[in-house]
């Protein structure tokens, strides 16, 4: 994690599938679908002034799942660790499937 990292606590409402969220200071994406949103330009700024969905393409799994997302909007590639409550089903089917 960068050492820019600000701790933000949000709830939100997934925009692609409607889960509400309870965030915990670190939650960047939905656990239901693993979607995000582009709002960061470093972890937990928030000064990103793209804020398009942030659609997961693969994962791959080490010793943790990392989640691999796409900008719908700009095109922008990033990723993350996995959370403990994300969708292990969504986690498993997005495994090593490169969009």
């Amino acid at each position: 994690m960068s050492t820019n990292f600000q701790k933000c606590v949000e709830d939100f409402t997934c925009e692609k599938c409607g889960t509400a969220v309870k965030g915990n200071g670190y939650t960047d994406h939905c656990p239901n679908c693993l979607t995000g949103k582009h709002v960061d330009n470093k972890p937990g700024d928030r000064a990103a002034d793209c804020g398009a969905l942030m659609t997961p393409t693969h994962t791959e799994y080490a010793s943790d799942f990392t989640i691999h997302y796409k900008c719908t909007g700009c095109g922008k590639k990033s990723h993350v660790k996995a959370a403990p409550n994300d969708n292990e089903e969504k986690l498993f089917s997005l495994l090593s499937v490169k969009k």
